[in-house]
């Protein structure tokens, strides 16, 4: 496993959409560990292949109850219900701001065995997922922003 650079703002790798993932392989497997170390060497709660430069439609999302790796993720329901809640970015340091998602989520996937699951987000997972699923189709979290949060004066 290595850690791997997380691409910033300003990177056109970010506003691309992914590719499709044809074969899970030992490149494929060592990507989703990379980038499992990467996010939580980064503290983060999500992260997606684009941020680390690959343009390949897998994420690893940890929410705090364990990692979830999910390739070729597409959102097959959502709630009509919204809430609006603060969202930050590994490849946009330093900003936060306020984001409307869906308050429950449905998505398929295929796991690193390539098998096909679906799992159901609500809360902080909801919002990851769709952050997450967001960055594969070359949309950052500041396109959807409200309002952004002053974090200086949170402190």
């Amino acid at each position: 496993m290595a850690l791997r650079n997380i691409r910033e703002k300003g990177d056109e790798v970010l506003r691309k959409k992914c590719k499709l993932v044809n074969k899970i392989d030992d490149r494929t497997l060592t990507l989703i560990e990379d980038m499992l170390e990467t996010m939580y060497e980064a503290d983060g709660v999500g992260l997606a292949a684009p941020q680390v430069g690959i343009l390949r439609r897998i994420c690893v999302i940890d929410v705090g109850e364990g990692p979830i790796v999910l390739i070729n993720p597409e959102k097959i329901e959502e709630s009509d219900e919204k809430v609006i809640a603060p969202e930050g970015c590994l490849s946009i340091p330093g900003i936060c701001g306020e984001v409307e998602r869906p308050e429950r989520v449905v998505v398929k996937a295929l796991d690193k065995d390539g098998k096909s699951y679906t799992i159901e987000g609500t809360g902080l997972l909801a919002r990851a997922l769709c952050h997450e699923i967001d960055h594969l189709d070359g949309v950052l979290f500041e396109d959807k922003v409200i309002r952004y949060i002053d974090l200086d004066s949170e402190s």
